[in-house]
């Protein structure tokens, strides 16, 4: 009889300012639903969902993170352990957008680089009231050397292709951890459209499909 392969499990930590849309994100997700009614994430809170991944299987803990200031204190021992951590901010507002780099530096004191960062401009569907351009998120995840992605929570758009390109990174770094060390290459072979995603955010690696 073949061994059984242990289950692959990957911890994704949520974080943002309050009222990003992080709690909308990982329901979105979770559940496929979008609750209008606002409701401020007290401390910290955990989902878990089974995804399968070509002949793998793998589980995701999603903590959902409160954007507060007085809940802060919290934020860094969950952050300690995380495989991605997700930086959410709001297109229509600029201050969530600049106050990114912040939380980017909290993770990267907690977990050097050993964890994927995305951010994650969330909020799309206000395009009136947009305040951040696709432009603007793609140049300082450039600058910050991080992944990036728009999400809407509410229209449901990008949401399962976010946590999808996450686990798309997992799988990579996991399964050619030595040769990303040494080579920058990626040989497997995922959904063909993850990896396009992975070539524009990472141009010096090379991708082989």
């Amino acid at each position: 009889m073949a061994p059984v392969s242990a289950l692959a499990k990957y911890k994704l930590v949520f974080l943002g300012d309050q009222s990003v849309g992080k709690t909308s994100v990982i329901t979105r997700f979770m559940y496929d639903k979008f609750d209008n009614t606002y409701q401020a994430t007290i401390g910290i809170d955990f989902l878990s969902k089974t995804m399968y991944l070509e002949d793998r299987t793998v589980r995701l803990q999603l903590w959902d993170t409160a954007g507060q200031e007085r809940f802060r204190s919290l934020i860094p021992s969950y952050i300690r352990d995380s495989s991605v951590a997700v930086i959410v901010y709001d297109v229509a507002s600029r201050q969530t957008f600049l106050n990114t780099i912040k939380w980017i530096e909290e993770v990267r004191a907690e977990r050097g680089s050993d964890v994927i960062i995305v951010l994650v401009g969330n909020k799309t569907d206000l395009v009136e009231k947009r305040q951040v351009s696709v432009e603007e998120g793609e140049a300082k995840a450039r600058e910050l050397n991080v992944m990036f992605i728009e999400t809407s929570a509410k229209a449901g758009f990008n949401i399962k292709v976010t946590v999808s390109l996450d686990v798309a990174v997992l799988y990579v770094l996991d399964e050619l951890e030595a040769s990303l060390c040494i080579l920058h290459n990626i040989s497997v072979s995922p959904p063909r459209h993850y990896f396009e995603r992975l070539l524009q955010l990472f141009p010096g690696w090379t991708i082989c499909l």
